[in-house]
Parts: C-alpha cells; sequence; structure tokens
C-alpha cells in the first residue's frame, strides 16, 4: 500500500507542475497580445501626431519625427522609423511610422513586440471644413 500512495503524490505533485506550467504559458500569452495592443496603439498616436506636423504652416519649428517620437514614448513605445517629410505643398500626404516596445514575459525573458501605422494629412480638407463652418 505504501507503493501506491507514493505514487499518487508523484502523480499530484506531476499535474501540479502541468498547472503551473500552462497558467505560466496562458499569463506568457496575455501579455504578449496586451504589448502588441499597446505597439499599435502607441504606432498609432506617434503617426497620428507627425502628419500634420509635415504641414509647414503647422510644424513651425518643429519636426514631424520628434512628435512621433514624443507621443510614442508616451505610450511606452519606441520609434524605429518615421517616414514623415515636410510637405511645403498644400498637397496630401501619409506619413508612416514603425514603433517597437519591449516585454518581460514569465517564461522566455524579453521579447520585442513591433507595430506600424500610417496617416493622411490634407491641408486642402482645412480650407474646405474652414468654409463650411462659416456658411
Amino acid at each position: 500500500m505504501r507503493r501506491t500512495a507514493g505514487s499518487a503524490s508523484l502523480l499530484l505533485l506531476a499535474v501540479a507542475g502541468l498547472v503551473v506550467v500552462l497558467t505560466l504559458g496562458v499569463a506568457d500569452a496575455g501579455l504578449a497580445l496586451s504589448a502588441r495592443l499597446q505597439a499599435a496603439a502607441a504606432a498609432d498616436a506617434a503617426a497620428l501626431a507627425a502628419a500634420p506636423v509635415t504641414f509647414l504652416p503647422f510644424g513651425g519649428g518643429g519636426s514631424p519625427t520628434a512628435e512621433a517620437r514624443r507621443l510614442a514614448h508616451a505610450n511606452g513605445a519606441v520609434v524605429t522609423r518615421c517616414t514623415c517629410p515636410i510637405d511645403r505643398t498644400w498637397r496630401p500626404r501619409i506619413v508612416v511610422v514603425e514603433v517597437e516596445r519591449h516585454v518581460a514575459l514569465f517564461g522566455i525573458g524579453t521579447i520585442t513586440v513591433r507595430a506600424s501605422s500610417r496617416a493622411e494629412f490634407a491641408p486642402m480638407k482645412l480650407l474646405d471644413e474652414a468654409g463650411e463652418a462659416r456658411s
């Protein structure tokens, strides 16, 4: 009988270990997904902030890349690429911002998640909307 009692204890210990490993795996998957969503939100915010600054009257002395970095940093990410050229014309322009965010996982260590976003800014629409507001 003693052998049976010892086998049950080992089986219970193995099942408990499996439950712990599975719990950590699910927690890591949740952390990774959350970090991915936060990186996407940071990329969106950075692109939306940088787009109007590419238009010189809005940019003043500022830089679209600096604005993208500021918003990405506020959202816990780092800009890795910003295609945000200053355009002196009234033509529509599109900016593309890529960011990355590091997240520490329980079982794996630290991983890097990346996201990118693009935003369009059309200066002529400002005139259209200003005319509609006066009407």
